[in-house]
């Protein structure tokens, strides 16, 4: 029966061409779809549901709460240790920064080459106690009159030493921050000698 015509080109299309305009247009449908910003360019989006497996495994593998809490009880228990050992030596990379730098290694040199009066506080404070408990008159009024005098010394050899520490320190670190220094010396110097942290690294009479 005659008909319209059928083009040519319709019957003998390439069956190639057809497959690749199929292919483009899956591919531009694809491209309009959001990427997900971790996973990696060239490779197809992962769900939802392996994106949360992942990160739990991620999450597993990681240290515990108790583990760190145990790391950091054993970096503090260190941390201390190195700090006693520095205290007992000296050494000025584990100090306490109350303790660090020149100006108080100095103030700790000067105080610990001399005698200081505060440092027998303790000693004649225990025998004036035990001469206050008399009860004689005479020796508790020797034991009180001992007191002011040890008090009245005490005074005046911190004075003394406050003057002749501020002078050297300004002496020998005229650029360097002394801030403290001197009260640090003298709190020190309330301290039996073998009591003192960080230990003395001179002996007496040593100038430092």
């Amino acid at each position: 029966m005659p008909g319209k015509p059928v083009p040519l080109g319709f019957v003998f299309r390439s069956r190639a061409k057809e497959e690749k305009a199929l292919a483009d247009k899956a591919q531009v449908t694809d491209s309009k779809q959001p990427r997900d910003p971790q996973a990696p360019k060239g490779r197809p989006t992962p769900k939802r549901s392996e994106a949360q497996s992942q990160r739990r495994s991620v999450a597993n593998t990681s240290m515990t709460r108790k583990d760190a809490a145990k790391r950091q009880r054993e970096d503090r228990r260190q941390a201390l240790e190195r700090q006693r050992q520095a205290l007992a030596g000296g050494d000025e990379r584990y100090l306490p920064a109350r303790d660090k730098g020149p100006v108080r290694r100095f103030a700790r040199d000067w105080v610990d080459s001399r005698f200081n009066v505060a440092e027998f506080f303790l000693p004649l404070a225990v025998v004036i106690l035990v001469l206050s408990v008399v009860r004689v008159p005479a020796i508790q009024n020797i034991a009180l009159l001992l007191w002011l005098i040890v008090i009245v010394l005490i005074v005046l050899d911190a004075a003394v030493s406050g003057f002749r520490l501020k002078k050297r320190l300004a002496e020998r670190f005229p650029d360097q921050n002394r801030r403290g220094a001197v009260a640090y010396a003298l709190m020190r110097s309330l301290q039996m000698r073998r009591l003192r942290l960080p230990k003395p690294q001179v002996k007496r009479g040593e100038r430092p």
